[in-house]
């Protein structure tokens, strides 16, 4: 990283994200904004790693309220708190686990009726929508 600090452009690629991605945390309040310098925002390194911790929060499922949550937590201190927002998380994403199990269970089992009905009847999913 040059000394003056990285464009949005380069700080989204470092990151491996959009430019809008930057602007979207930023008008959510994940990331500052910070101060033009000769008409060019520069963005440090702190700014890469808050970016870096946002995307990686979100791939581990957590969401953009409870990421701006994690982002106020002291890795030093925050110990518990940190604990439970991962054992909320991880009860919702498998509660959605299940859902989706059971989604996928229905729609094979309805796949497997209509391969079986033939041209001759009419289609068993769509007919298991209606009523």
């Amino acid at each position: 990283m040059s000394e003056q600090g990285l464009t949005i452009g380069k700080l989204a690629a470092a990151a491996d994200v959009g430019v809008e991605t930057v602007r979207y945390y930023q008008r959510e309040g994940l990331l500052d904004t910070p101060e033009k310098n000769d008409s060019i925002r520069r963005y440090d390194k702190a700014a890469l790693r808050q970016l870096r911790f946002i995307r990686k929060a979100q791939e581990a499922g957590f969401t953009l309220k409870e990421i701006r949550e994690l982002i106020t937590l002291d890795a030093g201190e925050d110990h518990q708190r940190a604990f439970e927002l991962a054992s909320i998380r991880l009860s919702e994403l498998d509660k959605k686990i299940s859902e989706m199990q059971r989604a996928r269970d229905s729609l094979s089992k309805l796949a497997q009726h209509c391969a079986c009905a033939g041209k001759s009847q009419p289609c068993a999913i769509l007919a298991a929508f209606e009523d």
